[in-house]
C-alpha cells in the first residue's frame, strides 16, 4: 500500500496556553477535527523558553486526551529571543553552493554561536534582470530550546516532526485560507509576544517578535481593581460589563493598545522605506490581543489600513454536532499558530 501523506497535529505552546488543532483535508480546503486550549501553569513558559517541562507535558497530554486526538505526529513552532529570523541578500547561487555559504558564513548573521543552533534558510528568488541579487531567509533557533521542547513532545508519546517559527505559521495559515496576492501585515498577539510578518509579492519580506502582549494588560487590570485573573481576563475581553470601572479601563486599554500599535507601526514604516514601490492593503490580527475589545478600531485610525480580525476556521467544514460553531468563532483567532501547524503534511 502507498504511503499516503498526512496532515499533522498542530500543537502551539503560549506562555498562558496550548492551543492545538487537527484538520483534514476536504476536496480543495479543509475541515476541523478537532480543536481546544488550555491554560498553563504562570511561568512555565517564559520568552519562548520552557522553564517546567515537566507541567507543560502534562497539561499538554491532558488536552489530547480530552480532544481524543490518536494521532502522535506533530509540528510546533516556536518564537522568542531564541529565534532569529533574518532576510539577507546574496549573489544567485546554486542549491549546494548556498548550501555550503550558509553552513560557512552563517555566524556573521547571527548573534549565537553557529555551534549551538540549528539552521534552516529558504531562497526567496527574488534576482530580475534589473535585480541581480537574491534574498535569502535565514532562521536560526537555539539548540538546547528546540530539544527541550522535542524531549518535551517524546515523553508524552508524540513524534514531532516539524518545527516552525510562528510567523511563517501564521503566513502559510493566511495563504491557505484563500488569501493571496494582497500584500498584508500579519500580526499576532498572543500573552507575552507579538509575531509580525509582512507579505508583499507572495512572500515574507520581514519577520519579528516583539516582546510585549495581551497578559501583560490582564495582569494590569487584576492588579488594579483587586481582582482575580479570571474576571480580569473578562473585563479585558467585553464578557463582563465595566460598569463603574469602564474609565480605568480605558485608560489601561489606551496604554498597553498604544504600545502595541507602536511596534506594529514601527515594523510597518521599516518595510514602507525598504519597499517604496509597495503599499500594504490590509492589517490582519490573530491570537488572544486580537480579542481585546477596540483594538480593531483603534488600529484602524493610527495605520489607515484595513484591519481584519482573523478566524482561520472561517471557510473551512465543521461538524456542528461535534463542535460548537460558536466555539470555533469565539477562540478562532488565537488558533491561527496552531492551524498553520495543522495545514502541513508528514508521510504516514
Amino acid at each position: 500500500m502507498a504511503k499516503k501523506d498526512k496532515l499533522i497535529v498542530g500543537v502551539d505552546i503560549g506562555s498562558h496556553a496550548i492551543k492545538v488543532c487537527q484538520l483534514q483535508k476536504s476536496g480543495s480546503g479543509y475541515s476541523l477535527l478537532a480543536l481546544g486550549s488550555t491554560v498553563v501553569p504562570e511561568g512555565a513558559v517564559v520568552d519562548g523558553v520552557l522553564q517546567e517541562p515537566e507541567q507543560v507535558g502534562e497539561s499538554l497530554a491532558a488536552l489530547f486526551k480530552n480532544l481524543k486526538i490518536k494521532d502522535k505526529k506533530v509540528g510546533i513552532s516556536i518564537s522568542g529571543y531564541s529565534v532569529i529570523v533574518k532576510k539577507i541578500q546574496l549573489d544567485p547561487m546554486s542549491e549546494s553552493e548556498l548550501d555550503e555559504y550558509i553552513r560557512e558564513e552563517a555566524e556573521q548573521y547571527i548573534p549565537f554561536d553557529r555551534e549551538d543552533v540549528y539552521l534552516d534558510y529558504q531562497d526567496l528568488k527574488t534576482s530580475s534582470d534589473d535585480e541581480d541579487r537574491t534574498d535569502v531567509m535565514l532562521v536560526a533557533a537555539k539548540k538546547e530550546v528546540v530539544d527541550g521542547y522535542l524531549d518535551l513532545l517524546l515523553e508524552q508519546g508524540l513524534n514531532p516532526v516539524l518545527v516552525d517559527v510562528d510567523g511563517f505559521a501564521l503566513e502559510n495559515i493566511w495563504g491557505a485560507a484563500g488569501n493571496n496576492g494582497e500584500n498584508v501585515a500579519l500580526v499576532d498577539i498572543g500573552a507575552g509576544k507579538m509575531s509580525v510578518n509582512i507579505i508583499a509579492g507572495g512572500v515574507s519580506v520581514l519577520a519579528r517578535d516583539i516582546q510585549g502582549g495581551s497578559q501583560q494588560l490582564t495582569e494590569q487590570i487584576a492588579e488594579h481593581f483587586g481582582i482575580d485573573f479570571d474576571e480580569a481576563e473578562k473585563l479585558k475581553l467585553g464578557i463582563l460589563p465595566a460598569g463603574n470601572k469602564r474609565e480605568d479601563l480605558e485608560e489601561m486599554f489606551v496604554d498597553a493598545c498604544t504600545n502595541w500599535v507602536l511596534e506594529i507601526k514601527k515594523a510597518i514604516d521599516l518595510f514602507s522605506a525598504n519597499q517604496a514601490d509597495s503599499s500594504l492593503k490590509k492589517l490582519v490580527i490573530s491570537g488572544g490581543g486580537a480579542k481585546v475589545s477596540g483594538l480593531t478600531d483603534l488600529l484602524r485610525r493610527e495605520t489607515g489600513l484595513d484591519v481584519i480580525r482573523f478566524n482561520p476556521f472561517g471557510n473551512m467544514k465543521v461538524n456542528s454536532k461535534k463542535i460548537d460553531p460558536k466555539y470555533v468563532e469565539s477562540i478562532g483567532p488565537e488558533m491561527a499558530i496552531a492551524a498553520g501547524l495543522a495545514i502541513r503534511t508528514a508521510t504516514f
